[in-house]
C-alpha cells in the first residue's frame, strides 16, 4: 500500500544527516541523478540512496511514495533544467527548434536517467509548464488547435523518443559504443555493390552520417512539415 506522503514543510528533518545536511525532495532528486550518472540503473536502490544521503532508507518514504514515484520526480527535474532560461521569442520555429534540443541535451546529460524516464508521463510542474509552453508556440502562428496538437503529439514524442535511442547508446560501455561506431566503415563501407548495390553506392554517406544523431534533421523535417501546414492554410 502507498505510504501518504507528508508535506514537505512538516517533513524537513530538524537535525541534520550524517552527511550534514537536511534533506529535501530536490537534494533527494540530486543524488539520484547522480547515483545513476556513476552505478547506472540498477544502482539506484533506497538503501544506495540513503547511504549516500547519510539517512536511514525508511526516512525517504516521507518525501516520495516509493522509487516509481522517485522517477517521476527525476523526469520533472530534467524537463525543469531544459526550461530554464527560456524565453519566447515570437519565431515560433525558431522558439521551437530551441525548446526541442535543450530537451533533448538535457536528457542526453544524464544517460541513464534518460532511458529510465523518458516514457514516462509525470503531470508534474515542470512538464506541465514545458507542455503550455510548446502549446502556446503553436497556437500562436494560427494553427487550428487540432492540427496544433498533432504537431505537439509528434514533436515532444520524437523529441523523447531519440532522447532515449541516443541515451541508450551513450550508457553502453565505451568499448561496446566504440564498436557499434566501427560497423559502418569496417562492414557497411567494404560491401560489394555486386551483393548491395544500394549500401555500396552510398556508403561514403552512411560512414560520414549514421555515427550521429539524426534528431537535429528529423526536427527540421518536422518544423518544414509544420510550415507547409501554415503555408497551405
Amino acid at each position: 500500500m502507498a505510504k501518504k506522503v507528508v508535506p514537505e514543510a512538516d517533513r524537513r528533518r530538524r537535525k541534520p544527516t550524517k552527511q550534514g545536511v537536511v534533506l529535501s525532495d530536490r537534494l533527494i532528486v540530486e543524488t539520484a541523478l547522480r547515483l545513476l550518472h556513476e552505478h547506472g540503473r540498477e544502482g539506484l536502490t533506497v538503501r544506495r540512496l540513503g547511504a549516500a544521503l547519510g539517512a536511514d532508507p525508511s526516512t525517504l518514504y516521507r518525501y516520495f511514495r516509493g522509487t516509481d514515484d522517485l522517477t517521476l520526480a527525476i523526469a520533472d527535474e530534467l524537463i525543469g533544467r531544459a526550461m530554464r532560461g527560456w524565453r519566447a521569442t515570437g519565431d515560433w520555429r525558431a522558439d521551437l527548434r530551441e525548446l526541442g534540443l535543450r530537451i533533448y541535451t538535457a536528457y542526453l546529460a544524464h544517460p541513464e536517467a534518460a532511458v529510465l524516464t523518458a516514457s514516462r508521463v509525470s503531470g508534474r510542474a515542470h512538464e506541465i509548464a514545458a507542455d503550455e509552453a510548446i502549446l502556446r508556440v503553436l497556437r500562436s502562428t494560427g494553427l487550428p488547435d487540432p492540427e496544433a496538437v498533432r504537431v505537439y503529439h509528434v514533436f515532444i514524442d520524437q523529441t523523447l523518443a531519440f532522447a532515449a535511442l541516443d541515451a541508450a547508446s551513450l550508457a553502453l560501455p565505451e568499448k561496446a559504443r566504440a564498436a557499434d561506431r566501427a560497423v559502418w566503415r569496417a562492414t557497411y563501407a567494404r560491401l560489394s555493390p555486386d551483393t548491395h548495390p544500394n549500401i555500396a553506392a552510398t556508403a561514403p554517406l552512411l560512414v560520414a552520417r549514421m555515427n550521429d544523431s539524426a534528431y537535429p534533421t528529423a526536427l527540421d523535417m518536422l518544423l518544414d512539415s509544420a510550415e507547409a501546414m501554415l503555408g497551405a492554410g
